[in-house]
């Protein structure tokens, strides 16, 4: 059986959802999302800094930064790439590859403080033989003795 419709009737309203209020809410929860965010950088060397009594904080700097980390035994990592061997010369093509042959960019050297001298030295030496001028050497800063 069909039925017909009045020629007469009520006509249908259209259907209109406002969605302004909708997505001043979902601004509100990303802004929320984004400021509340905590960022790490995970290092592939686990490191030990020595103590230091004096020192001056690092400046902030707009420039692309190196991190050389060297780990106790050794073992270096460039901007968190462990490398594959701990010899001059890969450390020096390393170097020269990740910085595009710009030395003038600050290059700071992360050290553990039971690694031997001989590799904190090879490490600046192969930052001065590409001409590193900028070199930042990082630490902790010390304990107050307890009288």
């Amino acid at each position: 059986m069909k039925f017909r419709r009045r020629a007469g009737g009520v006509a249908r309203e259209e259907v209109f959802l406002n969605l302004t209020s909708l997505i001043d809410v979902i601004f509100v929860l990303l802004l929320f999302f984004v400021v509340t965010t905590t960022f790490s950088r995970p290092t592939q060397l686990k490191i030990e800094l020595p103590e230091a009594v004096s020192g001056t904080p690092p400046q902030e700097t707009e420039l692309k930064t190196l991190e050389l980390s060297i780990a106790a035994d050794g073992q270096y990592s460039l901007n968190g790439q462990a490398l594959a061997t701990s010899d001059l010369a890969t450390l020096v093509s390393a170097l020269g590859q990740e910085s595009g042959g710009d030395n003038s960019l600050p290059l700071t050297i992360s050290a553990d403080a039971k690694t031997t001298h001989q590799s904190v030295i090879t490490a600046m030496d192969a930052a001065g033989k590409l001409g590193f001028s900028h070199l930042r050497m990082t630490t902790v800063e010390a304990a107050a003795a307890q009288p």
